[in-house]
């Protein structure tokens, strides 16, 4: 199984969607088994400031108070998911959407930080494998929303990247795709095809790897160190051409 986890900003160009879901149909087509996991970040960023809210974030995690959650949950589980579903049915390929939510996939406890309260955001605690690894016996590809629930009752907004690292160290997949607008790690301006552990936490230490890119490769090494056997940071041309940086283990 292979689970690719898209950043919110890809869905802004009118052509991704279409190019992707053509892949994802020739892939499953092939026989092999998909679960997309997706941000929404600018939408839900539009739509804060549309209702007079200001986004926060540190770490690049999202500061999330009761009303940015439910806008969070309307722009995630609502409008984007059902985005992603629908160019998946129109490229033939059957296809699902849930949230962490529905089924209690995504189970979350509230996530701390060590400078900030980060209100409602939380970190994924145990994922409900055998309802994707059913939906992939029959034929279906989930697209999953990473709004969680709480063991006391709360919604939480988690972190896609991270959503994505713990699914696929659930179902143990074989490939972990982190799909954003950048082909990979660059280093000189070139992509470094393939890092070991060690060698990106050097480039972190050294600030080659820094900002928004430094949560994507951490949700990589992680879902490596944890069981998944390959995860890469790859942009659309790259998934569409066996590009990117692969990471392993060793």
């Amino acid at each position: 199984m292979r689970v690719l986890k898209i950043g919110g900003n890809e869905l802004n160009d009118p052509e991704f969607l279409p190019q992707l879901a053509g892949w994802v149909a020739e892939t499953t087509g092939k026989g092999e088994s998909i679960v997309i996991v997706h941000g929404g970040g600018s939408d839900i960023a539009d739509m804060q400031t549309r209702v007079g809210l200001e986004p926060k974030k540190v770490d690049g995690l999202r500061i999330t108070d009761a009303d940015s959650l439910k806008i969070a949950q309307m722009v995630l589980s609502g409008h984007t998911n059902k985005q992603i579903v629908t160019a998946l049915l129109l490229a033939g390929v059957d296809a699902v959407g849930l949230s962490g939510v529905d089924g209690r996939l995504l189970t979350a406890a509230k996530k701390t930080h060590p400078t900030v309260d980060l209100g409602l955001v939380g970190e994924i605690v145990a994922v409900r494998a055998d309802l994707l690894l059913n939906l992939s016996k029959m034929g279906i590809t989930a697209v999953i929303s990473p709004i969680s629930l709480g063991k006391d009752g709360q919604a939480y907004n988690v972190n896609a990247d991270e959503a994505a690292s713990a699914i696929a160290r659930a179902v143990q997949a074989d490939m972990l795709d982190f799909i954003s607008n950048v082909p990979g790690v660059l280093q000189d301006g070139q992509v470094v095809p393939q890092l070991t552990a060690a060698e990106t936490e050097t480039l972190i230490a050294q600030g080659v790897i820094n900002g928004g890119m430094v949560p994507k490769v951490q949700g990589a090494l992680t879902a490596v160190s944890q069981g998944v056997s390959r995860a890469r940071i790859v942009n659309l041309a790259g998934l569409l051409h066996a590009g990117g940086t692969v990471f392993s283990g060793q």
